[in-house]
């Protein structure tokens, strides 16, 4: 690596870090908000293809700002991924339970609710 390239590489690297250096409180991108599974689905989605994308290319010290953004939103939503995965499963042990015995007005409301859920995953 010639010497120009390095000092533009460890340049553009001070650039992003000089905000933490002049502020002892280091604030975090927020990301996209995952409010619902759709939202969450949604975010997944499409921020895991931006991040594909990015990571087909070179990782220069701009596009790995780029990720650090990127995973914000990701991890977002993952924890809404997360919460409502429980609730799915939780429904269908409901199902499940009630259909062991023989209980059609719960098998009904809690698969309903199960299908609309899990649904939306797949999709």
């Amino acid at each position: 690596m010639n010497t120009t390239l390095k000092l533009t590489t460890a340049a553009a690297a001070l650039i992003f870090a000089l905000p933490t250096f002049a502020d002892d409180k280091y604030e975090h991108f927020k990301g996209e908000p995952s409010k619902t599974l759709e939202q969450a689905v949604a975010n997944f989605s499409e921020y895991n293809n931006r991040l594909e994308r990015v990571l087909a290319g070179e990782l220069t010290p701009e596009t790995m700002n780029e990720v650090h953004q990127l995973t914000y939103t990701l991890e977002n939503a993952l924890g809404k991924l997360d919460s409502e995965l429980a609730d799915i499963a939780e429904r269908l042990e409901k199902v499940h339970k009630a259909s062991e015995h023989a209980d059609p007005g719960t098998v009904k409301k809690q698969g309903m609710v199960y299908l609309d859920k899990s649904q939306t995953i797949v999709k």
